[in-house]
């Protein structure tokens, strides 16, 4: 099984000694038949031992441990699953909880709802990929920083400097 929330459901190992159980099933991860001694059920998909693998860190969820989570698309072990998703704590733009199952955006060692990572002045949500700058914990779009000058339609060159900081989503 994978846990798409903050539980710890274990994966199924079915094993059929060479027929059986696994006779005809075929891998989601890649796509062959299985006819290994044991196999996982997760996602209710089956899957080789070897190929249930962690979408971060690669490591082998049958061997590793029996949970396994889902969400975004990716399969991830217990400990990349709380790294980017859980224990997220409070906003920090509007102050309310994240719950663990919920996707969040971060910067600067803040964490942010999905909707309240935001320009400070045009208001404009970022998504992965867009550059933005992090000015004293305040969050600006790539062309609304503070002290951009305008020419040609284009901000001006910005001054290196601690406070000013560009970043991208990612």
């Amino acid at each position: 099984m994978v846990n798409s929330r903050g539980d710890a459901p274990a994966v199924a190992v079915m094993g059929g000694g060479g027929g059986g159980v696994t006779a005809g099933r075929l891998c989601a991860g890649c796509g062959g038949r299985i006819a290994d001694r044991f196999l996982l059920f997760s996602m209710e998909q089956y899957w080789h031992t070897r190929c249930l693998k962690c979408s971060c860190c690669h490591a082998q969820l049958g061997e590793y441990s029996s949970t396994c989570y889902s969400k975004g698309g990716m399969i991830l072990c217990k400990n990349d699953y709380i790294r980017l998703f859980g224990h997220s704590g409070a906003c920090s733009a509007c102050g309310q909880s994240i719950p663990a199952s919920e996707m969040v955006m971060r910067a600067q060692g803040n964490v942010y709802h999905l909707k309240c990572f935001t320009c400070a002045t045009c208001r404009n949500r970022l998504v992965p990929g867009d550059r933005f700058h992090y000015i004293n914990g305040t969050i600006f779009c790539e062309h609304d920083r503070p002290g951009a000058v305008l020419l040609s339609g284009h901000p001006a060159p910005m001054q290196a400097s601690a406070v000013m900081s560009d970043q991208k989503v990612c």
